[in-house]
């Protein structure tokens, strides 16, 4: 089988080289010649871990090949998927859909027998049916379908997600385009995927609902570790205990200083437009995106309290500038918020980030880049842990206490016990959790019990 992918984005690209990993031929097109030139040179425009030695393995197998010519890209394809972007519109919050029409009407005008588009980019609910109507605007007598699938790819597990994913999700009206999908994941049949196959419309929603599920877990245990430290409670006790009960699961039930990255903030926010447009408001969702806007600064204040309450002229030590560990992806990052609020509270900022640098100096100022963690924590009057990359987890701690002027540590992604901080004498604040380990009560406990 052929199949063309439009867009060598993030999702793009992983997709596209994934599917040549399953033995399809595959060509990824893209206006972005630079881009292009760069794929053929043998170079990844996104950091994601083992996606260049893929790459390379499938290039050199000939499955797996770039170009900017569109005809050349869709002429002969079983199937050619739509991977563009879908940006939040800065007037109102809604998808930008520009790419993926244009995206449509192109593959129309070039597109050569029975040919079956699929949109694998996240699309508002009912983007299958438009992009069908302008596909027949085009081509009147065009031989082809339409289908939604998709896609549900972690940043820096990207390729663990498409190879052994927990569903496929197929929406299509047509027999005929879901058996073409259906051979397309064929070699997923081995592991038992199960395959969704639904209607384009609940094949949108599901991307959404998904997405604004995980993002309300998130939202929902950082209130309660708002709670817990309110209480004495601890937090990561909680999660577990809840976590346990097959109805809730234990994963994305981790606090910390709120969801980012390229799909959470823009689905959430789509999603309550969405509902806005058809009448049925998303008020849990709504609430979602209010908190998790606020979780930012009540960070940097948590920063500020810490160093007593005034961090003017301080230097302030960040480790973690990326959504998450494991990329360089810094889109609707935490730090991107913590960072300027701290600075407009007069602090000096040295931060160290293991891939995600280079994409932070073009949007943060004022910021000391430094070489590795240790650089960035010398002299500090505080350091603040905001990604948990695996680096961070086993620092040597001899160290930190040598070079922080203060012995301060905020840490924002629980990876320290208290117990082992508190014996090294750190002023050391972490969320949801006491700052020292009892099974005494509070005061706040006492005098509710009172």
């Amino acid at each position: 089988m052929r199949i063309a992918m439009v867009g060598t984005g993030y999702v793009g690209l992983v997709s596209g080289t994934c599917f040549a990993e399953f033995g399809i031929n595959v060509i990824c097109v893209d206006k972005d010649k630079s881009k292009i030139d760069c794929l053929e040179n043998g170079e990844i425009p996104i950091y994601e871990p083992g996606l260049k030695t893929l790459v390379k393995k499938q290039v050199e197998a000939g499955r797996l090949s770039f170009t900017t010519n569109l005809e050349d890209a869709v002429k002969g394809a079983d199937a050619v998927f739509i991977a563009v972007g879908t940006p939040p519109r800065e007037e109102d919050g809604h998808a930008d859909m520009t790419y993926v029409y244009q995206a449509a009407r192109e593959i129309a005008r070039v597109m050569d027998g029975y040919t079956v588009i699929v949109t694998k980019s996240t699309v508002p609910v009912g983007t299958a049916r438009e992009v069908e109507k302008i596909v027949r605007e085009e081509r009147p007598d065009g031989d082809f379908d339409i289908c939604s699938n998709p896609e549900f790819l972690r940043e820096g597990a990207a390729i663990n997600d498409f190879m052994r994913p927990d569903r496929v999700v197929i929406g299509s009206s047509s027999k005929r385009a879901t058996d073409v999908l259906k051979a397309l994941y064929r070699p997923l049949y081995i592991n038992e995927t199960p395959m969704v196959i639904t209607s384009p419309e609940t094949s949108e929603t599901i991307k959404y609902a998904a997405n604004a599920f995980l993002a309300t877990k998130i939202t929902f245990i950082n209130e309660i570790a708002n709670l817990c430290e309110k209480t004495g409670a601890n937090v990561q006790e909680v999660a577990r205990g809840m976590g346990l009960d097959g109805r809730i699961g234990s994963k994305f039930l981790h606090a910390g200083p709120g969801y980012g990255g390229s799909c959470f903030p823009k689905d959430t926010l789509a999603l309550t437009q969405i509902g806005e447009t058809f009448g049925a408001p998303q008020r849990i969702v709504e609430k979602v995106v209010e908190i998790n806007t606020l979780r930012h600064q009540e960070m940097a204040d948590l920063v500020v309290k810490t160093c007593g309450g005034d961090v003017k002229g301080k230097k302030i030590a960040v480790l973690g500038i990326s959504f998450k560990p494991g990329t360089d992806d810094i889109r609707e990052a935490p730090s991107l918020q913590i960072i300027p609020h701290l600075q407009a509270a007069g602090a000096q900022i040295s931060a160290f980030d293991p891939a995600a640098m280079d994409n932070a100096a073009k949007v943060l100022s004022d910021v000391t880049w430094a070489k590795d963690s240790y650089e960035a924590i010398e002299g500090a009057d505080a350091l603040a842990i905001i990604t948990e990359w695996n680096e961070f987890r086993a620092l040597d701690l001899d160290r930190v206490e040598d070079l922080l002027a203060e012995k301060r540590i905020i840490d924002m992604r629980n990876i320290y016990k208290i117990k082992d901080m508190a014996a090294r004498g750190f002023d050391y604040v972490s969320i949801g959790r006491p700052a020292v380990e009892a099974n005494q009560g509070t005061p706040a406990l006492k005098e509710v019990a009172q």
